[in-house]
Formats: C-alpha cells, sequence, structure tokens
C-alpha cells in the first residue's frame, strides 16, 4: 500500500503541466490533509460547508479551498471570507447570494457553472440556454464580487467510457463555444479519480482527485 506522499507524487508526475490538481480531501483527517500539503498540495476540495470551514480553521492559510459539492444558498455566509473557487454553481440564485455574501468580505468569489452532461437525476447542473443566459445577463454584468472563470461537470458514474467521453466532449464543445464570447472563461473542472484520464483528453484543465490520493472514502 503506498503512502499519501507517494500516490499524490503518482498523480502529479502522471498529469500534463497545464492541469490543475485538486486534492479531494472530504472525509479525511486534517492529520492526512496535512501530510499531502507537507508533499507540495496546495489545492483541496471538499463538499460540505462546514467540514471545509472546520479544516480552514485548524489548517495552513496558503491552502486554496475549493468547493465541489452541491452548495446551498444558506451555507455560502460561511466559507465566504475564505473559498478560493466554487465548482457547482447551478443557478442565478445561488450566484446572487455568493456576489451578496463576498461583498460583506469585500473580497472577489471565483465559480465555475455547472452544466448538467449526466443521464442521472441525482446529478446537479443547467442546460446549456440557462447557462447563455446567465453569462450574458445585465444582471450578472452588474455583479462585482463574483466572477465566473470556466465551467464544470460530473459524467455519469457508468463503466461506459463511451458514454463518459461522450458526456465530457458535450462539456468541452460547450466550454469552447462560450469561451470565444466570453474569453475569461479558462477553466474546465471535470474529471474524478475513475475518469480523469479520459477527461484529460477531451481538453480538461482541473481535475478532481480523491480515493487515488487518499485511499477509499470512510462514510460519517
Amino acid at each position: 500500500m503506498n503512502t499519501i506522499e507517494e500516490r499524490l507524487k503518482m498523480i502529479r508526475e502522471s498529469l500534463p503541466e497545464d492541469v490543475t490538481l485538486v486534492a479531494v480531501s472530504k472525509t479525511k483527517s486534517v492529520e492526512e490533509i496535512r501530510i499531502a500539503y507537507d508533499a507540495g498540495q496546495r489545492i483541496f476540495g471538499e463538499n460540505k460547508v462546514q467540514e471545509m470551514t472546520s479544516k480552514y480553521e485548524r489548517l495552513p492559510k496558503d491552502i486554496l479551498w475549493h468547493m465541489i459539492g452541491h452548495v446551498q444558498s444558506n451555507k455560502v455566509k460561511h466559507m465566504a471570507p475564505y473559498v478560493n473557487l466554487i465548482h457547482g454553481v447551478h443557478k442565478m440564485k445561488l450566484l446572487k447570494e455568493i456576489n451578496k455574501c463576498a461583498k460583506r468580505e469585500n473580497r472577489v468569489i471565483h465559480c465555475l457553472l455547472q452544466l448538467k452532461i449526466a443521464k442521472e437525476n441525482t446529478k446537479f447542473g443547467m442546460d446549456v440556454e440557462t447557462m447563455n443566459n446567465i453569462l450574458t445577463s445585465e444582471e450578472y454584468a452588474q455583479m462585482e464580487n463574483v466572477k465566473i472563470i470556466g465551467l464544470m461537470g460530473m459524467a455519469t458514474f457508468t463503466d461506459s467510457k463511451k458514454q463518459i467521453r461522450s458526456e465530457f466532449e458535450f462539456l468541452k464543445k460547450n466550454f469552447d463555444s462560450f469561451a470565444k464570447t466570453h474569453p475569461e472563461l479558462t477553466v474546465l473542472s471535470m474529471g474524478m479519480s475513475g475518469d480523469y484520464h479520459i477527461a484529460i483528453e477531451c481538453g480538461s484543465t482541473m481535475v478532481r482527485i480523491g480515493s487515488k490520493i487518499f485511499g477509499e472514502r470512510q462514510y460519517h
């Protein structure tokens, strides 16, 4: 069984230079995160605001915390003082709340819009039309404390590599299309432990990897 440091090194060496690694540390202890931190990792992803805030308070302040889970509007205020990137913005209401909370903290919070690419009903995300409406809206143009810097999506949980590839290709096609008229969109976050190789082949610039670094998830 390799150590966290060894697994992290193997993942890093397998990634192209232009792909950012988010180490998914949800359910992992502060001690485990510290091991990855000491091995040079600075970007960590969490899916629960309360858990992320607790870890933020106990770990070095140069860590960039990414919220990668589904976000409820009423939880935004708790992470607004420190969160670096919110991956899963799936509706305008959430974007408005992020802007409001960021303004209160006198900072700009970067966000990714989540496109629904999976066939599963349990996966969140918006359709292409809704995404376009947000990006071109006067309402978003007037938001001074939030900045959309890219897109993200989660593929269907399936053994079919063909289906996963097709979903990632759909996301990349829309990312390229939006980036032509919105050059500030530079981040394409897709790919996790089980499918990140396919995601990179399809043009991902950011992958979210947990179990391949920290070992299998502990449920609690």
